[in-house]
């Protein structure tokens, strides 16, 4: 096996976004696959916070969850695959799906965390549009 892999090029060419924050929830990494997805280029989104693609309304529950997992250095979600709303730079609400990972220091403590992540918002509108008609179905109207 060849363990000559150039990780760089493999963040660069993967087709799901890559976003890693720091201890302070500022991106430090922000692939080209972020950019197709949030809209945001790399230069605009690296120094800002994540508050850059989570909506409004969510963001309490976000900030309290991450400050939680840089003081205890563990995250409650694992390898769950989170399924959440997001914002695109031009305001539309994106449907997400992501994994995250927390990542350390040379001493063992939490320095950020790394968030691999999926645009789901056709998949989702397709699946909302077959609940309907499947409960239309069920539910003819008279």
């Amino acid at each position: 096996m060849n363990t000559n892999i150039d990780l760089h090029q493999l963040v660069e060419c993967i087709g799901d976004a890559i976003v890693v924050a720091d201890v302070h929830e500022k991106i430090v990494l922000w692939n080209p696959a972020a950019t197709r997805i949030f809209g945001y280029s790399e230069q605009e989104a690296l120094g800002n916070t994540l508050d850059l693609i989570v909506p409004e309304r969510q963001r309490q529950k976000h900030n309290e969850g991450y400050s939680h997992s840089m003081k205890t250095g563990t995250t409650r979600y694992g390898a769950s695959l989170l399924k959440v709303p997001a914002k695109h730079k031009d305001g539309r609400t994106l449907s997400i799906a992501f994994t995250v990972g927390m990542l350390f220091d040379a001493s063992g403590k939490a320095n950020g965390v790394v968030a691999v992540i999926r645009d789901e918002s056709e998949r989702f509108a397709e699946e909302r549009a077959l609940k309907k008609r499947l409960s239309d179905l069920e539910n003819p109207q008279t």
